[in-house]
This record gives C-alpha cells, structure tokens and sequence, in this order.
C-alpha cells in the first residue's frame, strides 16, 4: 500500500482546485480525503488537539486513510525526552480515539540533539507503546556522515522496527530565495544530505521543492526507483509533498504518482477540477 499525501489538509489556497470552491473549514478534511489516503499531522507539534477534535477528525476519513501524527515538541524540544512518563502517557491517552486511523507517529528532534544523545532516544523508544507505529526525524549534522554514529542510529531503528523519516530539501534550496515563501520555506526546512532507507516497514520521504515551475523532477527520479523497490518488497511507503507555499502540493504529489505508475485516487480530476468541468458545461 502506497500512503500519499499533503503537509495539511485545509487551504484556501486549494479551492476549486483541490477542493470545492465554497469548501468550509469544517469540510476540508472530509473532501481532502476522497483524494489522498494520508496528511502530515504537523499541528500537533505545535498544540494539542481537543479530544473532540480528534473524534471530528476520526469521523471526517474513510477507514483506509491514515494520519501521521508528530509528537510534541515538549518531548523533543522542550524536555529533550528527558523526564517525559507521565507527559508521554497523557498524550498517548489523548489520542488513543484515533489510533485506528493513524499510520505513524513522527518524533521530529532539534538539530542540537546529536549522536551523543542516543541512549535518550533508546530510552524513550523503550517507552513507546509497541502496537504503534513511530517515525524517527534527525537533523543533526553528525547522524548523515555514514560512520559509526549513523550505523548506531540506524541499527537502533531497525532493532525496533522504527522507520528513519527522508527529508529531500535538495530542490527547494536550488532555487534562489527571492520571494517571501521562499524565504521562509528555506529559513525552516533543514537542508541535509539525503540517505534513502528503509529501518522499518513503512519508509516515509518528505519531499520538498520552492514550485512546480522550477526544475524538479530530477530530484525526485531516484526516489521513483526506491519506491517501486519498497512496494515490492511488501513495504507501505508515506509520501508527502511540500512545495514553499503548499499552493501546488496537491499538484506535486499527483505528478510524482503518474510518473511511478502507480494507481491511487489522487490521479482522478480533485473535486474543484470536476466542479470547473461541470460548470464550463453550462
């Protein structure tokens, strides 16, 4: 199963498009997900929904979608997972309603947290609910130099079934940051090297580009290889596809799904699309 998806689900920048061009907020979700099967959950990083928030959210989605969910960033940040059991618990709890329809839950850490900082780690995997899916994000320089700080990590993932998240940046930061999305998209997104592989059973990449109408295909032409190798060895990859505003992710993600061949709903006509071709009609 290939799990594709956006950064979020709501924009108004996608109606009629995406969506429906008078979509309501509350809609957005419902109507993104008659088109991809998976969303980035980036706003729990941030804050922690309301338990009402999440049954709304639960019951917005058709059985087979999934969300990916961060960790917040108190665990990873703020606490640098140190003295996190009953924080860990709580958040646990509070999302328990929506386990059912969460594919992977993301551990994003800082650039600060490097390989000296492992038995951390260890120490709050060991923690983790096994039933769970986890994705693990690292930034710091020293876990990209293919030495034994990158083996450690990487064996502590395998060793646990935890999938190291692919961050590809490369397109975004070829492209001079002249317009204020991009300048900020560039002032956020880490640009590290990018090691394509697989500690778990569902490798996910984030794939970042500044917009559709700068090169990027050649960036993501070793990734349609990797894919195809991941979904035949029995792997359920997570896509997700950023662009600097996320105007166009939509559009991204759709691309890089017709150049894999691969058969998903997001290739069908976005219910905006459908909406402009009934109404051309009349």
């Amino acid at each position: 199963m290939l799990y594709l998806g956006c950064p979020q689900w709501s924009s108004t920048a996608w109606k009629g498009n995406l969506l429906s061009s008078h979509c309501k907020s509350a809609d957005m979700l419902s109507e993104y997900a008659q088109c991809f099967n998976s969303v980035e959950g980036n706003t729990s990083f941030y804050a922690d929904p309301s338990h009402e928030s999440l049954l709304r959210w639960h019951d917005a989605v058709p059985e087979d979608f999934k969300f990916t969910f961060k960790f917040h960033r108190r665990f990873s940040h703020e606490l640098q997972l140190t003295n996190i059991n009953s924080e860990l618990n709580a958040w646990l709890n509070l999302f328990e309603p929506i386990f059912a329809k969460t594919g992977q839950i993301m551990l994003q850490l800082p650039r600060a947290f490097g390989p000296d900082a492992l038995p951390l780690l260890a120490n709050f995997i060991a923690q983790l609910p096994k039933q769970l899916s986890y994705g693990v994000e690292v930034r710091h320089p020293g876990f990209f130099n293919k030495d034994d700080a990158e083996i450690r990590l990487n064996q502590l993932l395998i060793e646990n079934n935890i999938d190291r998240i692919s961050m590809d940046t490369r397109s975004l930061f070829a492209v001079p940051a002249d317009t204020d999305a991009l300048i900020d998209a560039q002032k956020k997104k880490p640009y590290l090297p990018v090691h394509a592989i697989a500690t778990g059973n569902q490798p996910m990449l984030r794939f970042v580009i500044a917009s559709l109408e700068h090169e990027y295909k050649s960036y993501y032409q070793p990734w349609l290889k990797k894919v195809k190798q991941w979904l035949d060895e029995g792997k359920s990859p997570y896509l997700f596809f950023h662009t600097a505003d996320n105007r166009q992710s939509p559009l991204l993600a759709r691309q890089f799904c017709q150049d894999l061949g691969y058969n998903h709903p997001v290739l069908a006509p976005f219910i905006g699309e459908r909406e402009a071709s009934q109404s051309s009609l009349f």
